[in-house]
């Protein structure tokens, strides 16, 4: 890829947005069907980003940890499931989708904490954070964490500072299967569709594409070999932004603003009818002696 610099194109609480380029959207393609599970995507996320160590946990599977935390930001799910009676070992990588309408972006209320940039990649600015994780409750997919020592939300930046550089993903650059993409969309649909009918050659009848439109799509395109079971691999099935988030920020919004607007308009039309309020002589004296109504 060429050097390229990036434009925002949304921002939270209608934030001004800095002066830069603008860029061809990106996004990046996981194939679950050739993951080996050998972590190599999350060693380089952690040693790009320097995020600190994270103290791993049993879970009786290779699963690194339970979830994603503030300070690891790429997570490979081992999941056992049966189906048809038959176990099935899925692997997945857990990350942000960097959805085309992030629902964190638009439960922000802070100016400028979240940024999406014209090349759809969706980004936390922590020196604009006000820790209120209003965020966390917009996202379907419980990806943004909170750092109960900054009190900042943290999550996957899909590597923006190398991609403005013309660079991929560390993840994708350390990926030995090719199962991690990067790209233009358009170009990676492409793709993910010629795996998909591979797989479906190969037996795998209900193999997909995961692309969620509730969210407008995502940044991060998933090949599943099992697409009509995406709750098997961890995901929504039909991810949306909660309605809470969309009646607070739209509507209930409006109703506010409309109401503060009746009340000084109320307030004007009562000045014009009976005028400003005066007070007695003999209460001015009082008042001026330091005494109350009598």
């Amino acid at each position: 890829m060429t050097t390229q610099a990036l434009e925002v194109k949304n921002a939270s609480a209608g934030a001004a947005s800095p002066g830069i380029r603008l860029t061809e959207p990106v996004a990046k393609l996981i194939d679950t069907s050739t993951c080996i599970g050998c972590k190599a995507c999350e060693v380089a996320c952690q040693e790009w980003n320097d995020l600190p160590a994270e103290t791993t946990v049993n879970l009786g599977t290779y699963q690194t940890l339970p979830q994603m935390t503030p300070h690891f930001w790429n997570l490979i799910r081992f999941i056992e499931v049966e189906m048809n009676g038959q176990l099935h070992w899925l692997m997945r990588k857990d990350q942000c989708m960097h959805c085309s309408d992030p629902g964190c972006l638009k439960a922000c209320p802070a100016p400028g904490a979240i940024v999406q940039y014209q090349n759809g990649i969706v980004d936390f600015q922590q020196e604009n954070c006000i820790g209120c994780g209003y965020c966390i409750a917009g996202c379907p997919f419980n990806v943004p964490k909170l750092s109960g020592q900054t009190r900042k939300i943290y999550k996957c930046t899909l590597c923006v500072d190398r991609v403005s550089v013309g660079l991929e993903p560390a993840c994708i650059k350390a990926c030995p299967t090719n199962c991690l993409s990067f790209g233009t969309k358009d170009a990676l649909l492409l793709k993910a569709q010629k795996r998909v009918d591979q797989l479906k050659s190969s037996g795998f009848e209900a193999a997909g594409i995961y692309d969620p439109q509730g969210v407008g799509g995502t940044g991060v395109v998933t090949v599943l070999a099992y697409a009509d079971r995406p709750e098997a691999y961890g995901l929504p099935a039909n991810p949306t932004i909660p309605m809470s988030v969309v009646l607070w920020k739209q509507p209930l919004k409006w109703i506010g603003n409309l109401a503060i607007l009746g009340g000084i308009v109320g307030a004007f039309l009562h000045y014009l009818r009976y005028g400003p309020k005066h007070v007695p002589e003999g209460e001015k004296s009082k008042q001026a002696a330091g005494g109350g109504p009598a």
